[in-house]
C-alpha cells in the first residue's frame, strides 16, 4: 500500500507539474508574439540609428524562443516580457538620436550649398583668366576643379542617404563634405560666404 501511495503521489506530482507547464505555455506564447512584434517594429525604426542595440535585442529574442522550444516556459515568459520594455527603450533612444541628427543635418545643409557656390564662382572666374593671380598656381586650380567635382558628388550622396532614411550616413558624409569645402575655400583664398537671411 505504501508503495502504491508513493507511486500515486509521484504521478500526481508529475500531473501538477505538467498542468503548471501547460498553464505557463499559453502566456509565454502570447508574450513571445508581443516580443516578436516589438522587436520587428524596433528593427524597422531603429536599425540604422542603433544597430548594436537592435542586434542585441534580436539575440535576446532568439534566446527566449529557444527556451520556449525547450519547454522552459516560465523563463521564456519572463524574458519575452522584458524584451518589450527593452524594445521601447531602444525606440525612445533612437528617436532622440534621430532628432539630434536631423538638427545637425539642417545646420550642415544650410551652409554647404553657399560654400560650394562660392567655390564654383571662383573656379569659373579663375578658369577664364589668361594669367592666374600670384597666389594661385595652375596645379592649385586643377586640384580645386577636381575637388569641386568630389564635393558635389559627395553632397549628392549625402542627400540621397538622407532621403532614403539613412540619416547617420547622411550626416557623416555631409560633415566630411563641409570639411573638404572649407579646405577648398582656404586654398582658393575665398572668404566665408554671408549666411542666408531668413
Amino acid at each position: 500500500m505504501k508503495r502504491i501511495a508513493v507511486q500515486v503521489l509521484a504521478t500526481l506530482f508529475i500531473l501538477v507539474m505538467v498542468m503548471g507547464c501547460a498553464d505557463e505555455k499559453g502566456p509565454a506564447q502570447l508574450a513571445m508574439k508581443a516580443a516578436e512584434q516589438a522587436v520587428e517594429t524596433t528593427k524597422a525604426e531603429a536599425a540604422k540609428l542603433a544597430p548594436k542595440e537592435v542586434a542585441a535585442l534580436e539575440a535576446a529574442l532568439a534566446s527566449a524562443k529557444e527556451k520556449l522550444d525547450k519547454g522552459e516556459n516560465k523563463a521564456a515568459l519572463v524574458e519575452a516580457q522584458g524584451l518589450v520594455g527593452k524594445a521601447k527603450d531602444i525606440l525612445a533612444a533612437a528617436k532622440t538620436k534621430k532628432d539630434e541628427l536631423s538638427k545637425q543635418w539642417t545646420e550642415l545643409t544650410e551652409g554647404i550649398p553657399q560654400m560650394v557656390e562660392a567655390i564654383q564662382g571662383k573656379v569659373g572666374s579663375l578658369s577664364r583668366l589668361k594669367k592666374l593671380p600670384q597666389n594661385i598656381t595652375a596645379e592649385k586650380l586643377a586640384e580645386a576643379k577636381s575637388g569641386l567635382e568630389t564635393i558635389e558628388a559627395d553632397l549628392a550622396k549625402a542627400q540621397e542617404s538622407f532621403a532614403s532614411g539613412n540619416i547617420v550616413e547622411a550626416v557623416a558624409t555631409a560633415t566630411a563634405v563641409k570639411e573638404k569645402t572649407a579646405k577648398a575655400m582656404e586654398s582658393l583664398s575665398i572668404s566665408a560666404p554671408e549666411p542666408a537671411k531668413s
